[in-house]
Parts: structure tokens; sequence; C-alpha cells
């Protein structure tokens, strides 16, 4: 699988406890993203953030951690990125999307 050199970087901010029909978001997300064959996806947990309602939330050893924050990273060509938005918005009620522009340097491993 190749991605051009100009592509899109979808970025999903969401909460360790959104859920997609009982199952984890973030698990909905990348699976729903490998079933079309996008490039990859890359879940990344935030030790502390807050969202729209401002709460905030936090790892600290006081608290439990509770819903922590998490960013669903996906890189692939900006076709294929647009087509997946849609099916993003039926599985998310809540959360930040964004996209930017960026430069893919290296995909997989060097030719040799």
């Amino acid at each position: 699988m190749q991605i051009p050199r100009q592509a899109m970087l979808l970025r999903i901010f969401i909460g360790e406890d959104d859920r997609d029909n009982g199952r984890p978001l973030y698990e909905s997300i990348v699976l729903k993203a490998r079933e079309m064959h996008l490039a990859g996806a890359t879940v990344l947990r935030g030790g502390m953030g807050f969202g729209h309602s401002s709460r905030l939330h936090t790892t600290k050893i006081l608290r439990l951690s509770e819903d922590l924050p998490l960013v669903v990273e996906i890189v692939d060509s900006e076709d294929k990125i647009n087509a997946f938005l849609p099916v993003l918005e039926t599985i998310m009620s809540s959360g930040l999307v964004t996209l930017e522009k960026v430069q893919v340097l290296q995909y997989g491993s060097a030719a040799r």
C-alpha cells in the first residue's frame, strides 16, 4: 500500500469512556479504518486534558483515572480520508475531529 507524499492527517479527540454500541469508540474507529483499507491508525492516550465540558480528566494519583483523553490519528490520501468522514460521523456522538495537510516522508520500510 502506498500513501501519496501530499496526504491528510485525520485527528480525532475522544474520551476513553466513549462508546459505539457498547464497544470502546476508539476500537470501532480503528477497526472501521482497517476495514476501509486506510493506511493505518494509532490511538494515543493522554495523561491529562479537558474538552467541550471543561471537565478535567487526569491520571493523578489522588484521583482514579476517569475517562482519560484519547487521540486517534490516521494518515492517508485526501480521497480516502474524505470517504472515511461520513462513516466516522455515524459512529461518533461527541468529540473533536480535525484535518490537516501533511507531507509523508516515509511509509513502511525503506527499500534496500
